[in-house]
C-alpha cells in the first residue's frame, strides 16, 4: 500500500524523469504535487510546467504537454493525465491504491498507522512538572494533555519514548512551603496574632488544611522543637501527600509517567555543585559579592543569573542546568523535549547556552511553549469553581466536563496558540461538540455492526469481499482519509504537533457521516453490503486508534 505521501513522491519522481526525457539533464526546481479541492481535476495536480517556464523560456502549457508525452503512466498507476488551466498537469489514478487500505488495517490491527521516522532513538518528554506545593491549574491541564499525546504520537512514529515528571522537592519553593506550613501551624494552635503570615508565603486553604490535619494526627508537639525541625517535619508530612495527590490526579487524567525524578537527588549526589564548578571553569560563570553568577548576557538575557546565593545555597536554575545535563550526558537521551508555560520563554536561550558551556549539545534540548488558557462559560471568562468558589484546578475541570472532553479540547489547538476553552460546548450532547461528534461516529458504527450481526451479516475478511463495488464518491473519500493516517502521524511527529491528529479524527468522522448519509450499509446486494460493512469496521478501528493516541475513550454505545 502507498501512503499519500509516498504516492506524491512517486508522482514527483515520474514527473522529474519525464522532464529529463523532454529537456535533458536540466536543473529541476522544487514543484508541488497537491490534491485539488475540485475533485473533477483528478486526484493530484502538478505545477512543474509553470515552475520551469522561466528557466526554459517556454510557454507553461507547451512544457506541460512535453512532460505528459514522456510520463510513464503505468509506473504511477494513472488512468488519465491531462493539462488544465495555465499549465497544471492533473493525474487521475487507479483507485486500487486507496482500496488496499482495508487490507492494511486488517493486517496491522492496532499497529495500523505506525511509522518509523524516530528510528528507535531515545526521546524524553518532560511535562507538567508542577511544584508539589499546591494543586494543579489550567496550564498544567493543557500541558498534561499535550505532553501525553505527543508522547503517544512519537511512540507511534518509532521513537523510544520516556515520559518524565520533574519533582521540585528542593530549593526556594520548598523553603517557602515550610515557612507557610509553620505559620499556619502556629496560628491554629496559638491564634492568628501569634505569628505574622508573610504575603510572600503560600496563601491557599490547602496549607491551612495540611497544618490542621497534622495537628489532628500528632497534636501540638512541634511547638516544643526548633523552628528548623518544625518546618522539616511539616514539609516531610505535607510534601509526600502533595506528590501522591499529583500522581493520583494525573493518573485520573490518564497520564502515567515512566519516571518521577526528584530534584533533591541531584543535590544529594553533588551533581548541582559539580555543574556549577564546570561553568566556572569554562568561564561562563563567575564569583561576585559572595555569589556565583552565570553569564546569561552571553546568551541574550538582559542580566546575569545567580547560580549560588551568598549563603552558599544553589538556586533553582543551577539545579535545572544539572538536571538537563543529567538527561543528555548521564542518561543519553537523543532528544529531550520540555513543555513549558509562556512565562518560561526567556529561559530557553540561557538554558541552551548553559548546556553548551558544560559540554553538552544544546540541539538535543527542544522546548515547546504552551500559551495561556481562558475558561469560558456563557461567553464570559470563568475563574472560580461553581462547586467550591475557588480557583478551578485540574480536578475541578475533570469533575465539571469529564476526562474525554478535557483531553480532546486541549489537543484541538496548537501548543503555541492562546486558547479559549468553552465549558458549555464541552458538555453539550450534540454534533456541535467535536468530541461528542467523533465518539458518536464510533458508537454509530458499533451499532451498525451489532445490528447486522444479529441478522447474520458479520464483518468479513478482505479476501472475502469484492473491492471493485466500492466506487461511490463518499466511499472513495472515506478510504482515502483512512489511508492518510500514517502520513498524519508522520506530520504530527516531525512537527511535534499532536493537534494535527485531533483535526484528522474530526475530518475522518465527517467523511464517515457523509458516507453513511449517501450509502446504505444494509444494501440488498450482498457483495455491496459485505464491502461496506468492512469499510465501516475499518473506519471504527482507525477512529479508535486515534482516540487511543489522544487518551480519549471510544464508546460503543451512546
Amino acid at each position: 500500500m502507498y501512503t499519500l505521501i509516498q504516492k506524491k513522491a512517486q508522482i514527483q519522481s515520474v514527473v522529474e524523469n519525464a522532464i529529463k526525457k523532454a529537456y535533458g539533464d536540466c536543473e529541476i526546481p522544487a514543484f508541488a504535487v497537491e490534491e485539488p479541492r475540485d475533485k473533477t481535476h483528478g486526484d493530484f495536480a502538478v505545477n512543474a510546467a509553470m515552475i520551469l517556464a522561466k528557466a526554459l523560456k517556454k510557454n507553461p502549457r507547451e512544457i506541460a504537454s512535453a512532460i505528459v508525452e514522456n510520463i510513464d503512466k503505468e509506473a504511477v498507476g494513472a488512468l488519465n493525465i491531462e493539462l488544465a488551466g495555465p499549465g497544471f498537469i492533473n493525474f487521475t489514478l487507479d483507485k486500487s491504491y486507496i482500496k488496499s487500505v482495508l487490507s492494511e488495517i486488517e493486517e496491522m490491527g492496532e499497529d495500523y498507522g505506525k511509522v518509523n521516522v524516530g528510528e528507535g532513538k531515545k526521546v524524553m518528554i518532560e511535562f507538567v512538572s508542577a511544584n508539589p506545593t499546591g494543586p494543579m491549574h489550567m496550564g498544567n491541564a493543557r500541558g498534561g494533555a499535550l505532553g501525553d499525546t505527543l508522547a503517544n504520537v512519537l511512540e507511534k512514529a518509532g521513537w523510544n519514548v520516556t515520559k518524565e515528571f520533574y519533582i521540585n522537592d528542593a530549593g526556594a519553593q520548598i523553603e517557602k512551603f515550610g515557612n507557610s506550613l509553620e505559620g499556619r501551624y502556629i496560628q491554629i494552635l496559638k491564634g492568628e496574632d501569634a505569628v505574622e503570615f508573610s504575603e510572600d508565603w503560600y496563601q491557599g486553604d490547602d496549607i491551612r488544611e495540611h497544618a490542621q490535619n497534622y495537628i489532628d494526627l500528632y497534636g501540638d508537639g512541634l511547638l516544643e522543637v526548633s523552628s528548623e525541625e518544625r518546618r522539616s517535619k511539616l514539609i516531610e508530612y505535607a510534601l509526600e501527600l502533595n506528590i501522591n495527590a499529583l500522581k493520583e490526579t494525573l493518573s485520573r487524567y490518564r497520564i502515567d509517567y515512566d519516571v518521577w525524578f526528584r530534584e533533591s537527588t541531584l543535590h544529594e549526589a553533588g551533581d548541582v555543585m559539580e555543574t556549577v564548578n564546570k561553568l566556572v571553569e569554562s568561564g561562563k560563570a563567575y564569583e561576585q559579592d559572595g555569589a556565583i553568577w552565570l553569564r546569561s548576557t552571553d546568551f541574550g538575557s538582559e542580566k546575569d543569573d545567580v547560580l549560588v546565593r551568598q549563603n552558599g545555597i544553589p538556586t533553582y536554575f543551577a539545579a535545572d542546568i544539572a538536571y538537563h545535563r543529567n538527561k543528555i550526558e548521564t542518561r543519553n537521551f537523543d532528544l529531550c523535549i520540555n513543555i513549558w508555560g509562556a512565562d518560561h520563554h526567556g529561559h530557553i536561550a540561557r538554558m541552551k547556552g548553559a548546556l553548551e558551556a558544560v559540554g553538552q549539545n544544546s540541539d538535543k534540548l527542544m522546548v515547546l511553549i504552551i500559551q495561556l488558557v481562558r475558561l469560558m462559560s456563557e461567553g464570559k471568562p470563568v475563574r472560580m469553581s461553581k462547586r467550591t468558589g475557588k480557583m478551578i484546578t485540574l480536578s475541578d475541570l475533570i469533575d465539571e466536563i469529564g476526562i474525554d472532553a478535557a483531553r480532546f479540547f486541549f489537543n484541538m489547538r496548537a501548543a503555541g496558540s492562546h486558547m479559549d476553552f468553552d465549558l458549555d460546548l464541552a458538555v453539550k450532547q450534540s454534533n456541535d461538540n467535536p468530541v461528542f461528534y467523533v465518539q458518536y461516529a464510533h458508537a454509530r458504527i458499533c451499532s451498525i455492526i451489532r445490528l447486522l450481526a444479529d441478522e447474520g451479516s458479520t464483518v468479513p475478511s478482505v479476501k472475502d469481499i469484492d473491492l471493485s463495488v466500492l466506487n461511490a464518491k463518499e466511499e472513495l473519500e472515506l478510504m482515502k482519509k483512512l489511508a492518510s493516517l500514517p502520513d498524519e502521524i508522520t506530520n504530527a511527529a516531525t512537527g511535534f504537533e499532536p493537534s494535527n491528529l485531533t483535526r484528522y479524527v474530526i475530518d475522518l468522522s465527517s467523511c464517515f457521516h457523509s458516507f453513511y448519509s449517501a450509502c446504505r450499509v444494509k444494501d440488498d446486494d450482498i457483495k455491496v453490503r459485505a464491502a461496506r460493512l468492512k469499510l465501516v469496521d475499518s473506519t471504527r478501528a482507525v477512529i479508535r486508534i486515534v482516540l487511543d493516541i489522544l487518551g480519549v475513550s471510544a464508546p460503543e454505545q451512546m
